[in-house]
C-alpha cells in the first residue's frame, strides 16, 4: 500500500511539473514570451515598440513607444551591412577582394546563426555580405567587420562612431552580431538608420531581398533568407501565408531579452513604407504584426501632389532683375511638394515664407533654369507633426542683356521718376 502511495505521489508531481512548463504547446518556463508586456495602441499590436514611416517624405504614419530604447538582437548587422557598403563606395573594400577568416571570426557557439567558416578559409566581400544579410550568418559578420577595422572591437567603436554621426541618439553597440542584450536601439532610431541605408546604399535591397543563396557548391542547402515576409515567397510552399506583395527587406533579430525583431520595407504603387516591430511574440508574429502596419498604411493613406514641378505661384509669378531687356523674369517650382495624407482628405499646404534673391543680385544676362528664390512651406501631416518643405524658385527662360543705348533710356526715365516723385512729395 505505501509503495501504490509513493507511486501515486511521483506520477503527481511528474504531471505538475510537466503542467508548469508546458501551456498551449508553448514552453513557458523555458522562454516566457506570453509574459511580455505589451502595448495597449489602436492596431492592437502586441508589441513592445513598433513604428512605420513613409520612405521618401519620412513621415511618421504609426508609432508605439518609438523612442524607448531596446535590445535589436541581429537587426545591429544593418549597421555592419550599412558601413562595409559605405566601405566599398569609398574605395576601401571591393565585392571582388578576398578575405581570409580569421580564428576571431570563425570563434562562433553552436548555436548562432553562423555558415560554419573555418579558420583559413577565403570568401570574397560579396560571398560575406550576403550570408550575413541573408541568413545572419555571425561568422560571417565578424570576418567583415574584422577585414574592415582589424579587429572586431575597432569594429565596434566605428559603429558606434556612425550612430553619432547618423544622430541615432538611442544607439549603443556592444557587438558586431547582436548576440549581447547590451546593444541597444530605439525604434525610431532603427527606422532612421534603415532609410539612410536605402538612400545611400540602393544595392542594399538587391541583398536583402534574396530568398536564398548557395554559399558553397558543397552546401547540402541553400541559405533561406530569415526574412519570411519577401514578396518573392509567395512561391515557396512553407512561407506563402507569411509572404507579402512588395516586401524586400530588411532585417530580422532574435535573442532571448529581445523577443522577436523585424525591421522591413514594402513598396506598392510608388510607395514605400520602413517600419520596425520589436518584441514581438513568435517568430512569426514579427510578420503578421508588420503585415498590420502595412495594411494600415495602403488602407488609410495616400500620396498628393500639392505643389507640381515647374508650377506658377500666385504672387511670385516674376523676380525683378538689373540691366535686362525685360526688368522681370518669369519663375516656376523646380520640384513639387508630395504629401502622405489620409485618403478622402483634402491635402493643403501652406507658405510660411519666401526667401527671394535682391535685384541688385540679379544682373543680366540669366540663364532659363537659375534659382532665384526659395519658398518655405508647412504641413501638418495625418499624426498631427508639423513638416517643413523648400521649393526652389527658377527662371523659366534666358533674360539678355539690354543694350547700352536701352539702360541710358531707362536709366534717364527712372531719374525723371524719382525728381517727379520727389517733388511731388515735397507739396
Amino acid at each position: 500500500m505505501g509503495k501504490i502511495r509513493l507511486l501515486s505521489i511521483i506520477i503527481l508531481c511528474t504531471l505538475l511539473c510537466i503542467s508548469s512548463l508546458t501551456v498551449g504547446g508553448q514552453q513557458v518556463g523555458a522562454v516566457g514570451y506570453n509574459d511580455r508586456p505589451s502595448t495597449d495602441n489602436a492596431l492592437g499590436l502586441q508589441v513592445k515598440s513598433a513604428l512605420l514611416i513613409e520612405f521618401e517624405t519620412g513621415q511618421v504614419m504609426y508609432e508605439v513607444n518609438p523612442d524607448e530604447a531596446l535590445p535589436i538582437a541581429s537587426m545591429t548587422k544593418l549597421m555592419t551591412e550599412y558601413i562595409v557598403m559605405k566601405e566599398i563606395e569609398n574605395g576601401r573594400l571591393a565585392w571582388d577582394q578576398i578575405i581570409t577568416v580569421t580564428p576571431e571570426a570563425s570563434d562562433t557557439h553552436p548555436s548562432e546563426s553562423q555558415i560554419y567558416l573555418a579558420t583559413g578559409d577565403q570568401h570574397t566581400v560579396e560571398e560575406l555580405y550576403i550570408a550575413m544579410a541573408v541568413g545572419s550568418a555571425n561568422d560571417a559578420t565578424k570576418a567583415l567587420a574584422i577585414a574592415v577595422e582589424g579587429s572586431i572591437q575597432a569594429f565596434i567603436d566605428r559603429m558606434n562612431e556612425t550612430a553619432d554621426q547618423l544622430g541615432l541618439t538611442s544607439a549603443v553597440f556592444t557587438s558586431v552580431t547582436g548576440l549581447e542584450d547590451s546593444t541597444m536601439m530605439s525604434a525610431r532610431d532603427v527606422v532612421s538608420l534603415a532609410r539612410t541605408i536605402l538612400i545611400e546604399c540602393p544595392d542594399f535591397l538587391k541583398y536583402s531581398g534574396m530568398q536564398e543563396y548557395q554559399f558553397r557548391e558543397r552546401d547540402t542547402a541553400p541559405i533561406i533568407n530569415f526574412n519570411y515576409m519577401l514578396g518573392v515567397n509567395t512561391n515557396k510552399s512553407g512561407l506563402k501565408h507569411l509572404a507579402y506583395e512588395g516586401v524586400d527587406g530588411l532585417k530580422t533579430g532574435f535573442i532571448s531579452a529581445a523577443g522577436y525583431n523585424f525591421a522591413g520595407t514594402v513598396e506598392r504603387d510608388g510607395v514605400r513604407y520602413i517600419s520596425v516591430v520589436m518584441d514581438t511574440r513568435s517568430k512569426d508574429a514579427r510578420f503578421l504584426e508588420t503585415a498590420s502596419l502595412y495594411n494600415h498604411a495602403f488602407a488609410t493613406f495616400e500620396k498628393k501632389t500639392v505643389i507640381a514641378p515647374k508650377s506658377v505661384v500666385e504672387g511670385y509669378e516674376k523676380v525683378n532683375i538689373k540691366k535686362g531687356v525685360e526688368k522681370a523674369i518669369p519663375v516656376v517650382t523646380g520640384s513639387d511638394v508630395t504629401v502622405l495624407t489620409s485618403k478622402g482628405t483634402e491635402a493643403k499646404v501652406e507658405l510660411v515664407s519666401a526667401d527671394i534673391m535682391a535685384e541688385d543680385e540679379l544682373i543680366a544676362p540669366i540663364a532659363a533654369g537659375t534659382k532665384v528664390g526659395t519658398l518655405n512651406y508647412k504641413f501638418m501631416d495625418p499624426s498631427g507633426k508639423e513638416l517643413q518643405y523648400q521649393v526652389d524658385l527658377l527662371t523659366t527662360e534666358d533674360a539678355e542683356k539690354a543694350s547700352w543705348f536701352k539702360l541710358f533710356f531707362r536709366g534717364l526715365g527712372n531719374f525723371f521718376s524719382d525728381l517727379f516723385d520727389s517733388i511731388m512729395n515735397i507739396f
